[in-house]
């Protein structure tokens, strides 16, 4: 899915050779099968997972260990502390791992082999400096943190909603899943243009070394740029696929998160008996 969200670069789709434009997700699916094969579909995949691991990690821990430090200072009830967690452990998530973010983009941009990809990297270290390999930061940043800000807090204030009206104690498997999609889908809505941006700042980088175009514009020029060419409606290219992808991986993840934590708790506490 994430295929499907890259911005538009000069007419194309900045990841595709010459596609034309796109009517819709469906069409968007048969156009990249059928002219790079269904496996151009994952291009991509292993950076992303070399990503995810240690992104996650970083993320849900810091979410769970600053959640229970914050609590223990201001009080169970406080509604802003999924807030300041959220954001303080994306904030580290994806300075951490914007590197492997900007790797995985240049995979999805263009077709080339792990050598061209090295051949890429050291280039642009030896050109710019390490601090290259977190162009698109900001806009990420800008995605990212209100992102996970506005998830934690609907996520936490759904979960306690359905729980009350379900009568329960402690949210169930499916509870978590349904907060998990909602809290997701909104996040990903608001945030959309700031995906759109990053994208593009981050492929004009390829863009800028294959072709020796002017340098990547700053977030804000490349957003007055899309609404200029496009509209205020260009923000929210590829909401769509965006949200297709976003919903079932923030309640895939959070609900299998919840369950693994509450089943490792139930272990230890059998354990300490």
């Amino acid at each position: 899915m994430d295929h499907l969200c890259i911005c538009e670069e000069e007419g194309n789709k900045a990841w595709y050779k010459k596609p034309g434009y796109f009517r819709g997700t469906l069409d968007a699916f048969l156009k990249i099968i059928r002219n790079e094969g269904i496996k151009s579909l994952w291009s991509g995949l292993p950076p992303t997972l070399v990503m995810a691991v240690p992104a996650t990690v970083i993320y849900f821990t810091c979410y769970d260990q600053l959640t229970a430090l914050l609590k223990s200072k201001l009080g169970e009830n406080e509604s802003h502390i999924p807030i300041v967690a959220g954001i303080v452990a994306r904030f580290g998530a994806v300075t951490v791992i914007s590197p492997l973010e900007l790797i995985r983009t240049k995979m999805q941009s263009k077709r080339f082999s792990y050598k061209e990809l090295h051949q890429f990297v050291s280039k642009k270290v030896s050109k710019d400096g390490w601090i290259s390999l977190w162009t698109g930061w900001t806009p990420t940043l800008l995605r990212d943190v209100p992102f996970s800000a506005m998830y934690w807090y609907n996520y936490e204030l759904l979960k306690k909603w359905l729980c009350e009206k379900s009568g329960l104690y402690e949210p169930t498997f499916m509870i978590n899943f349904t907060s998990g999609a909602l809290s997701g889908s909104f996040a990903a809505v608001v945030t959309l243009p700031f995906d759109v941006v990053k994208t593009q700042k981050q492929t004009q980088l390829w863009m800028y070394e294959s072709h020796k175009i002017s340098m990547p514009m700053s977030t804000w020029a490349i957003m007055k740029n899309i609404v200029a060419k496009n509209g205020f409606s260009g923000l929210f290219t590829g909401l769509t696929p965006r949200l297709i992808k976003i919903a079932p991986a923030c309640a895939i993840m959070i609900s299998t998160y919840e369950f693994g934590k509450a089943f490792f708790q139930k272990k230890n506490t059998q354990k300490q008996q």
